[in-house]
């Protein structure tokens, strides 16, 4: 019986620990924690910190590009 009910309780977990793992978070979300981790001075933050900036280039770098790719349309 204990056995059972053990099984069971492992299942509830794995099977309640996967539906929650589906949901993501939405990029704003995401963003505004990666930037208050960068602004603290936990170890790390200096990494977080360019990553956001990496983020940051890249964006722009691709707005640049669809802004060019825009104008070559007719």
């Amino acid at each position: 019986m204990r056995l059972i009910a053990v099984g069971v309780g492992c299942w509830c977990l794995l099977v309640g620990g996967c539906t929650r793992a589906d949901r993501r978070r939405p990029p704003s979300d995401e963003r505004a924690r990666d930037s208050a981790i960068g602004a603290s001075n936990l170890p790390g933050a200096q990494g977080v910190r360019g990553a956001l900036r990496a983020t940051d280039s890249a964006t722009a770098r691709r707005s640049v590009e669809d802004s060019i790719a825009r104008a070559g349309e007719p």
